[in-house]
């Protein structure tokens, strides 16, 4: 998986912002719809047809966004390198 990939997730403060449209503006309002914890900033940037990177880090840095946390799960070949295998 490319290190570059960040997934965004809403805040409760986001979720009080989307209740209301006009909060944030259009443009942030869509992005906060758009930020699930599962769509990467590429992907919500693919969907938006923009270059989304500035308005991802100012929602982040302003309480809407964080990070969402990427789960791997474990492979047999984990287990065997615990094991000493």
């Amino acid at each position: 998986m490319d290190d570059n990939l960040r997934r965004y997730a809403k805040t409760p403060r986001a979720w009080q912002a989307i209740a209301r449209r006009d909060f944030v503006g259009r443009e942030a309002h869509t992005l906060l719809l758009m930020a699930n914890g599962k769509r990467t900033d590429q992907e919500i940037a693919r969907l938006l047809g923009a270059d989304v990177t500035p308005l991802l880090q100012d929602l982040e840095q302003q309480g809407y966004l964080q990070y969402a946390a990427i789960l791997v799960p474990e492979t047999d070949d984990d287990d065997d390198e615990r094991e000493g295998i």
